[in-house]
Parts: C-alpha cells; structure tokens; sequence
C-alpha cells in the first residue's frame, strides 16, 4: 500500500516524499502546482521525483472529490497520508482570503472525507502552523497553551484544521496526527521565505526588508529535522484511550530555540561574504514577533530531536541556492 503525500511539489512536501521513497515506501504525489510562487522551482522538485521508482503523480487541486478519490485509490490503494498541500503565507492571506478558505478548509474537509471512505486507512498526518499562537506572550509555545485568539486568516484556517481533526477523530476513529511547523528553511525553500528573499536580495546587490526594526525572533527549523519528524508522526499514530480520548494529537516541530532575526541575518552575510544594505521598517499586519517552540511532547511521544543549528543550515541552504541558479 502506499502513502499519499499532497502538496509534493512544494518545499516540505518534496522533502517528505524523498525520505519515504528512500526508505522503500510507495508514494502517490498529489500537487495543483498553482501559480502562488515560481512553478519552475516546483517542476523542478518534482522531476526530482518522478525519476524514482513507486513514485505516481497527479496534478489535481485537493478540493476536486472525484479527482482525490482516484488519487487514494492508485498503486493498490493509500493507507497513510500526509496532507501538506495548502495556501501558505500570513500576509497574502490578508489580501486573498478567499485562497485559504479553499485550500485549507474546503481542501482539507475532502482529504479528511477520502480518508474515512479509505478502506483499512491508517493514519493521516497534515501540516498545522506556529501561527496558530497568534499573539501569546508566553515563550516557549506548548500545545497546551490557548490558541484561540488567530491574529491573521491563515492561523485560523490552522487552528480550524485541528478542529476538523479532533471532530473526525471522535465521530469516526481516524487516527490523526497535526504538526505545528516552525520556520522551515533549507535547500528547495519557497521563495517567499525571509532567507530565500534575503539571499536573493543580497547576491542581486538589493537591500533587504527587516521588519519590526529587527525585533524580532523565530524558531528556525532546518528541512532534514522536519522530515524526520514528520516521519516520525507517521509511524506512531495517536489511539484512543480508556479515557475516552480521540485518536488525534497535536505537536510543535521546532527546533527549540528562538533565534535573534539580526542573527540570522549576520550568519547570511557571513556565508556570502557580503554586508547587507537594511531597511529597517514596521511590524506588518497579522506577523507576530517571536515563535520559540516546546517540543517536550514531540520529544517524548515521537523522539524527536533536532539536530542542525542556522550556522549549519543556513551554508547548506546558500549552496543549494548558487547551485541552483547558477550564481557564482
């Protein structure tokens, strides 16, 4: 049987595809390749994978029933899925929000529906965000804490999600895992992330943008740390309890430190080899100023430990950046 993986052409979600094919999984990719940045950049991870064998693709959009319910049935029939296929992005979401109300509720009520139709489905794994913290003051964030006041629509779409995940749990028995990511950068990165944006600007001879006056902190999580514990989520699916407990769980993947953005910016300028011309400008709407995440739980349920600190992964992400686009 195989794992579906939506969202496969996009940063994590080729990533994901990569691990499980390495380690001799079946996968059937599912990506809409919309247009939200660069589709080179998505075509390009995707021929990475279509070289692979037990690799199938379908370039269908999450919210076509028909189109998913043939995706869950090929190679023999998905037992496991990991949803990572959504509209991402805080900011655009405050000038589209009609995209997240798509893709990530409407999308992800259809994979949750092909899951409970799915016979001898196992598991389902799907990506939450930090975001759902909003504005909490309280550091590191744990999923224990409140996460009821969003403070941008792509966090209440998230949040929304785990609502959805808890409801399907408890009406019919999906295990299900939701996965609060933190700041994921690395090779193959969206190029609507602050180091891709930076790198670009730098090498391009530009300023770049620093928000808030560089007050402002994250929790940066390098891809191999995520993959494994995205991994990790699947192969320990969540099962109810005595206690009347539903089979869905909710974790932080971070990396468990919560760097100085000037930092990461010294470590940029460090590896090219290049000063960067700042400005220096306002918080912007629906952005939050520090994301630190608890992993305690992850830690002790999923063992999960990351390993790569920003002066290792920041190098590694600018080599794959040069290389990729053929700077010097």
């Amino acid at each position: 049987m195989a794992v579906l993986v939506t969202g496969v052409a996009g940063f994590i979600g080729s990533h994901v595809a990569q691990a499980l094919l390495d380690r001799g999984d079946q996968v059937v990719g599912v990506d809409n390749m919309n247009t939200y940045y660069d589709v080179t950049l998505k075509e390009a991870r995707l021929e990475r994978l279509r070289t692979r064998n037990g690799f199938s693709f379908h370039k269908v959009d999450i919210t076509d029933e028909d189109a998913m319910t043939a995706a869950f049935a090929d190679l023999g029939g998905v037992t496991k899925a990991v949803n990572l296929a959504a509209q991402a992005g805080v900011r655009h979401s405050i000038e589209h929000p009609m995209d997240y109300v798509r893709t990530n509720l409407v999308g992800h009520m259809v994979v949750l529906e092909r899951c409970r139709h799915q016979p001898g489905f196992e598991h389902l794994v799907y990506a939450s965000s930090s975001s759902v913290y909003g504005g909490n003051d309280k550091y590191p964030s744990s999923v224990a804490d409140p996460v009821d006041k969003p403070i941008s629509l792509y966090a209440a779409t998230k949040k929304a999600d785990e609502l959805f995940g808890h409801c399907y749990g408890h009406l019919y028995n999906i295990p299900q895992t939701g996965l609060r990511f933190f700041t994921v950068y690395g090779p193959w990165g969206r190029p609507d992330m602050a180091l891709f944006l930076f790198t670009k600007a730098i090498l391009d001879g530009k300023p770049i943008h620093v928000f808030n006056n560089g007050d402002m902190r994250r929790d940066f999580t390098y891809i191999d740390d995520i993959v494994s514990g995205v991994l990790a989520a699947l192969d320990n699916p969540p099962a109810a309890d005595e206690d009347g407990a539903v089979p869905h769980r909710v974790y932080n993947l971070g990396n468990h430190k919560s760097e100085q953005l000037m930092d990461m910016i010294g470590v940029l300028e460090q590896t090219l080899g290049r000063e960067a011309e700042k400005i220096f400008e306002p918080m912007q709407p629906g952005d939050v100023r520090e994301s630190y995440a608890d992993i305690a739980e992850t830690q002790r349920d999923l063992g999960f430990e990351p390993k790569t600190p920003i002066s290792d992964g920041i190098p590694r992400f600018v080599e794959w950046y040069k290389g990729f686009y053929g700077v010097a």
